[in-house]
């Protein structure tokens, strides 16, 4: 594997070579309120006819919608900052109406919408030590006042929660061959931040990251993707932090290795699913710390007829986070239930909250909305569909405790709803009747020294077992 991965990170490491063409030697300058959106692009695309990088040095520049064709990389000098345009109209995928940002949406593929976009290209790169700060809040609360006010419609404007569907993301890579990503600062998308679909020979590599101006904030979201390392990466998002998706049935994810990384999330750290239509095939999560994160440290989980399986994680540090293990085998979409089992997860150490972790969010995710006591991790499949070959070890969580008799007696009269088809999320059954783990519906799972300990008296059951076989050794409740 360590050869495969440098093999990986030489490829992408060296996938640009040319010429440098420096910014301002071509009418692009330093200025913090003009968009320069034409220029920028007529760069990168003087740039591609031999395969050049084009350099930003020290200073601000502003811009909509530029795509990054093939063979070019983008490097930010030290200082250097592309700065999202503030004018929602400058967005390709927005503006549906204005001619010559659809030719920008032409490039990107149609179904687009991004400050820095590409579309079946090949060997392109952004690299450096400069900014790429979208302005987030400001371009979304733009594109909301646009739609109240009758100009620009969004047809799928979430009226329950108050925000607009249609807004740009960060950077949207879609069929793009051998990239890499690395050095550079990424702030304030107004949706997804970096988003790659159906990409090969990936690398993303010591990135900063803070995307907390809005909802739907995710940090790195992989859709379908081959051949991916993210290592040395700090994610602070206020939606999932790194995230594995798959939408396409026939494809999936596979060779995926997540490394290094730190992340802070007003969701969860690292998660396999919720579009879970593929498969996640061959995903190794290694060296991972956590912090202050809501919901789940790792989330695994295929609900949309996925096939979930030969999934590694090791050596994972959560602080102040609201669930450790969370994986979930259920039926939501897709003719019948997908597969999940061939998981391994090993020398995770993680320490619960009583109230919530991410207080400090401006947005914050959606609460649960019921009163409850604190949950428990789960794992749990279907009477028909279960979850198979789990093994835990060296493993040692610390719940809050102060499981009150009232609300465990909610959990100990009533069955556990099986919620086949709904939103997976550590909350999703409602209360539970244990405080450390909740199984049921699984065919093969091994403990191996797993330590739970709650730090206050909790009056419900440590573990619950429901339909479990094949079951070796038991969570181990601490003093």
């Amino acid at each position: 594997m360590r050869v495969g991965l440098f093999l990986l990170a030489l490829a992408t490491a060296s996938c640009c070579y040319g010429r440098v063409l420096k910014a301002t030697d071509h009418g692009i300058r330093s200025d913090q309120e003009k968009v320069q959106t034409e220029a920028i692009q007529k760069l990168l695309d003087k740039a591609a006819e031999d395969g050049s990088e084009v350099l930003f040095p020290a200073g601000v520049y502003v811009t909509g919608t530029i795509y990054v064709p093939t063979g070019v990389t983008i490097n930010l000098d030290p200082g250097a900052t592309l700065l999202g345009s503030l004018d929602p109209y400058d967005y390709a995928g927005y503006a549906t109406d204005t001619p010559e940002v659809n030719l920008q949406a032409d490039k990107c593929s149609k179904r687009m919408l991004a400050l820095i976009c590409s579309h079946a290209t090949q060997r392109i790169a952004i690299t450096g030590h400069g900014t790429i700060d979208g302005r987030g809040l400001e371009v979304a609360l733009a594109i909301d006042s646009l739609h109240h006010i009758g100009q620009r419609i969004d047809p799928t404007y979430n009226t329950r929660r108050m925000r607009p569907s249609i807004r740009p993301k960060l950077i949207d890579f879609d069929e793009v061959d051998t990239l890499l990503i690395e050095g550079i600062s990424l702030r304030a998308s107004a949706s997804w931040g970096l988003s790659l679909n159906k990409c090969n020979d990936v690398t993303i590599r010591d990135i900063d990251f803070i995307n907390r101006a809005y909802w739907n904030n995710d940090g790195i979201d992989i859709a379908d993707c081959h051949r991916v390392l993210i290592t040395g990466c700090r994610i602070n998002s206020a939606d999932d932090g790194i995230v594995l998706k798959s939408f396409d049935p026939l494809d999936g994810n596979e060779d995926v290795t997540i490394t290094d990384c730190e992340i802070r999330s007003s969701a969860n750290a690292v998660k396999l699913g919720t579009e879970s239509f593929g498969g996640f095939r061959r995903v190794k999560v290694s060296d991972i710390k956590v912090f202050d994160t809501f919901r789940s440290a790792i989330a695994l989980e295929s609900v949309d007829g996925a096939k979930l399986e030969d999934v590694t994680v090791d050596n994972v540090t959560a602080v102040n986070t609201g669930n450790a293990i969370f994986i979930r085998l259920g039926h939501r979409r897709g003719e019948h239930p997908g597969t999940l089992k061939n998981v391994s997860i090993s020398n995770l150490t993680c320490e619960i909250p009583f109230g919530r972790p991410d207080t400090d969010y401006d947005l914050r995710g959606p609460d649960i909305n019921t009163i409850h006591n604190p949950f428990p991790s789960s794992i749990t499949g279907l009477p028909d569909a279960k979850v198979e070959n789990i093994v835990l070890s060296n493993i040692n969580i610390s719940y809050p405790g102060r499981g009150t008799r009232g609300m465990a007696y909610v959990g100990s009269y009533r069955s556990v709803p099986e919620q086949r088809a709904e939103y997976p999320e550590f909350h999703m059954f409602g209360e539970l009747p244990a405080w450390g783990f909740f199984l049921r519906h699984i065919d093969g799972i091994t403990f191996d020294n797993v330590k739970i300990s709650v730090r206050e008296p909790d009056c419900r059951h440590a573990t619950f077992t429901e339909d479990v076989t094949s079951m070796t050794g038991f969570p181990e409740v601490a003093g």
